[in-house]
């Protein structure tokens, strides 16, 4: 599977792009910005842009969704239970950056825990993993072991559990259940800052591994 990845946006938010090999079909995930940088990638590796699919909807992860479905056409995939952040996108890129910024358009397809996104001879499954966001997902690559995570697990760290909508417990027993019980070796991707691995995480975690006092 061809995978990568850039930094886009004043909050410096990991937009991933992954496509199919053999058909040079592809997704790209959590469009947060830069959609002129995006799409040139896109174009750089051949691919047909299938899906635009998003962990969560925080401005950060989404203010190129548009541009990149007026360039592609691709359908936009986000989980239900996100719609509230989706559509305070605007005000909180106010309170933010101080910017104006249009209404994100509205998903053409919401997405289940357990269903299996597809691009070419390619899957991904979706997991729930709300904490940070009320209708935040991960997408797991089995057949290469990676997970794209959004803002749940980092390296050392979690996402924020302090923003609207968001909350601590929910997202620990969504990181031990959805994540944790990955292998050791599954890599994880995340919204922000560098890559890290399962078994890292299961240790050395101080909100989630062993060292944790968290329940």
């Amino acid at each position: 599977m061809i995978v990568k990845g850039l930094t886009v946006g004043l909050l410096q938010e990991n937009c991933y792009i992954l496509g199919c090999e053999t058909t040079r079909q592809g997704v790209i995930i959590d469009p947060g910005d830069n959609a002129r940088s995006i799409l040139k990638l896109v174009a750089q590796q051949a691919l047909t842009i299938e899906k635009i699919i998003n962990t969560h909807a925080h401005f950060d992860h989404v203010m190129a969704v548009n541009a990149v479905h007026a360039a592609t056409g691709a359908p936009f995939y986000l989980h239900k239970a996100d719609l509230p952040i989706l559509h305070d996108t605007p005000e909180r890129v106010r309170l933010w950056l101080d910017m104006e910024v249009a209404p994100i358009r509205e998903p053409d397809e919401f997405l289940v825990h357990g269903q299996i996104i597809t691009f070419g001879h390619e899957g991904l499954e979706v997991r729930f993993t709300p904490g940070h966001a009320p209708g935040h997902v991960v997408f797991v690559h089995h057949a290469s072991q990676q997970i794209f995570g959004g803002d749940t697990l980092f390296q050392g760290s979690i996402g924020r559990y302090d923003l609207p909508g968001a909350d601590g417990p929910t997202l620990f027993q969504s990181i031990r259940e959805q994540l944790l019980t990955l292998p050791d070796d599954y890599v994880v991707y995340p919204g922000h800052g560098p890559a890290t691995t399962i078994g890292e995480e299961r240790v050395s975690n101080p909100y989630v591994g062993q060292i944790s006092t968290n329940a």
